[in-house]
């Protein structure tokens, strides 16, 4: 298992993003990553506080949720991660989070509408929000159960998990995912800050709509479409 350092390496430093970015307090939240080849995920352990946690500590378990190599109990949120990354086949970063805003909007069951531009740079559509858990949901594997949560919500609406990256659980708060770990860091800190701008402009005017397809087109195309003009490219 030594030859998976690199691994636990990139997950640490995106769970110390969650701290740095402020997007959970105390132990909440954990990103992990996977090696898709080998099928071994790497973790946040459960409970740790974030100044306390070093790479050593990070956990490996196998996509069967068995424990690889660790010293210490994998996060209680990893039946949810290890299901996403065997329906989401492209992911290799999934990261949780309970950031204010974004929890706000879960919590309300409510989809973040699509109101700017900095919505539309990073997604056309609204980010989605699930169906409630039910009773025996909970009251059965319940981690394992949200991650079918997400995956039913993506299927039912016939959205992309390549282009849609994020989503709210509802009552609970939001899951990202990418490319690495990283991504899906990247990922969390977008949806928080496009949960505020939508919370605080529906505060100035509630009767704010979706802005124009038109405006919305532009904007996610010039950072995504084929002739992608955003950045310094490759």
């Amino acid at each position: 298992m030594s030859g998976f350092k690199y691994l636990r390496e990139a997950v640490y430093e995106a769970n110390m993003e969650i701290a740095r970015e402020r997007l959970a307090k105390v132990t909440f939240g954990n990103v992990s990553g996977i090696d898709r080849e080998a099928g071994v995920v790497a973790i946040k352990p459960s409970g740790v506080p974030y100044h306390q946690l070093t790479v050593a500590d990070i956990v490996l378990v196998d996509l069967d949720n068995q424990v690889l190599e660790g010293g210490m109990r994998p996060s209680s949120d990893t039946k949810t991660h290890t299901l996403l990354y065997k329906h989401f086949p492209e992911i290799g970063g999934v990261c949780h989070t309970h950031s204010t805003y974004a929890v706000a909007w879960a919590q309300a069951q409510k989809a973040i509408p699509n109101l700017g531009t900095t919505h539309a740079d990073h997604l056309v559509q609204a980010i989605p929000v699930t169906e409630v858990m039910t009773d025996a949901a909970i009251q059965g594997d319940y981690e394992l159960e949200t991650g079918y949560q997400i995956i039913h919500k993506m299927g039912e609406e016939g959205l992309s998990y390549q282009e849609i990256e994020m989503i709210l659980v509802a009552c609970h708060g939001p899951f990202s995912w990418g490319k690495d770990p990283a991504k899906a860091i990247y990922n969390a800190v977008v949806l928080e800050e496009i949960a505020k701008m939508a919370f605080l402009t529906l505060q100035i005017n509630p009767e704010s709509t979706t802005i124009k397809q038109a405006l919305i087109n532009k904007h996610y195309f010039r950072k995504h479409g084929k002739d992608a003009y955003y950045g310094q490219g490759c």
